[in-house]
């Protein structure tokens, strides 16, 4: 055992070698100061890494990852010894080749990790690292001394394993917003489909009034169908008499002789049923064919007959109108009119009147003031610029080279 100096035997040693003791205390000095430096160092890139890679994570991920290094180092462990004791490794041999299987899961688990991000699945890489940490635990357990020891090095790699893939999958949801598989077989659709639970979130007493109108629906099409059919009296008797106690069960529980949107509910299923040969019929529109063009504003003026306006006059004066009735056909003719300029199109009064049902002479009213708007009267120039054409509210669409337009102003 090494015995320490004692403090008057350096103070001798001092004293009689100053020269020796100063060089030493310069040396313990710069030691000191580069040691401090270091030190203030590793705190720095400590705390650089912490706030960069720790701070931002999850506690769930942190705990995860060392949960997992604590796991990886019980399987390096047990693949220490099998490399010793199975496959005679020793000294630096052993040192470089026990953990070759560990370091080959850490590169799988990463590469999966980019391909989630990239290609939003973990991809072969996934696989190679379940494959690769069961590998490790089976090595690891065949080295072992008894059957509690087998099991737990079993148990460690594929712990680690599974706490990756739980990190893998929260990711996974992070990036896609869904999840990898909805199960078939789960616990909500068997009690969904044994009847013990219900798929919306219906309240009990709505799905007890939507069962108790079916059943009068369907008792309602029943005694139908025997009736079109010719069935017994005793048949009919016997229908007759189901669909008056389910309607008498409907009255009491569900309040059906005077709740309004009861009663649509049972109206609209017993249309359903009584109506359901009607299917047969329909022609319903294929989705995959193109819709035909409607035509615009400009060209169902141009296709207008030419003495719309006198058949106009021609109309009945219109008696006088409420405010309410004129604050309607304002807006109807203005949503009209600003529709129409959008197109690069001034329509006429009988255009307006036509289309919206506004009377000729408010149509003209109506007119005459918005064509004096900023749009309406640059078309309007332009007309008169390129086509001599002179505003009077009555002339027709011109048919341009491509589109249609009026008061010679192209439609865009």
């Amino acid at each position: 055992m090494v015995r320490m100096p004692e403090f008057e035997e350096i103070s001798a040693w001092v004293s009689a070698n100053p020269v020796g003791a100063a060089i030493i205390a310069v040396f313990a000095l710069v030691a000191l100061v580069i040691l401090l430096y270091v030190l203030r160092a590793v705190w720095r890139g400590a705390g650089r890494v912490f706030t960069k890679y720790i701070a931002p994570r999850p506690t769930e991920d942190i705990l995860t990852i060392v949960a997992a290094s604590i796991a990886t180092g019980v399987s390096a462990q047990g693949m220490w010894q099998f490399a010793g004791d199975v496959l005679g490794f020793d000294g630096p041999l052993r040192l470089l080749l026990f953990a070759f299987i560990e370091v080959a899961v850490i590169t799988s688990a990463v590469r999966a990790r980019r391909n989630m991000r990239e290609n939003y699945s973990a991809g072969i890489d996934g696989l190679a690292v379940w494959v690769l940490t069961g590998l490790s635990a089976v090595l690891s357990a065949m080295d072992a001394a008894s059957v509690a020891e087998a099991i737990f090095r079993l148990a460690a790699p594929l712990v680690a394993a599974w706490l990756w893939e739980r990190g893998m999958a929260i990711e996974r949801v992070k990036l896609t917003g869904r999840h990898r598989i909805h199960w078939r077989l789960t616990p909500e659709r068997a009690m969904v489909r044994l009847g013990l639970a219900e798929s919306s979130d219906r309240t009990a007493s709505d799905v007890d009034a939507h069962r108790r109108l079916t059943r009068v629906a369907l008792a309602a099409k029943r005694a139908r169908h025997l009736r079109e059919t010719g069935a017994s009296d005793r048949r009919m008797r016997a229908a007759l008499a189901r669909l008056d106690r389910a309607m008498d069960q409907a009255v009491e529980h569900t309040g059906l002789a005077n709740d309004a949107e009861r009663q649509e509910a049972l109206l609209s299923q017993i249309g359903a049923l009584f109506n359901t040969s009607a299917l047969l019929d329909l022609h319903p529109p294929v989705p995959w064919e193109p819709e035909p063009e409607q035509p615009g504003i400009a060209m169902r003026a141009l296709m207008a007959p030419a003495d719309e306006e006198d058949e106009l006059r021609r109309q009945p004066a219109a008696s006088p109108v409420d405010i309410m009735q004129r604050s309607s056909w304002i807006k109807a003719a203005r949503a009209y009119w600003d529709q129409a300029i959008e197109e690069r199109f001034v329509p006429r009064a009988a255009d307006i009147a036509r289309e919206t049902g506004v009377p000729l002479d408010m149509a003209k009213e109506f007119r005459s003031l918005w064509k004096l708007e900023a749009k309406a009267h640059a078309l309007i120039e332009a007309a008169y610029l390129e086509h001599g054409i002179v505003d009077t509210g009555q002339f027709p669409a011109i048919p341009a080279e491509r589109v249609l337009s009026v008061n010679g102003a192209h439609a865009g």
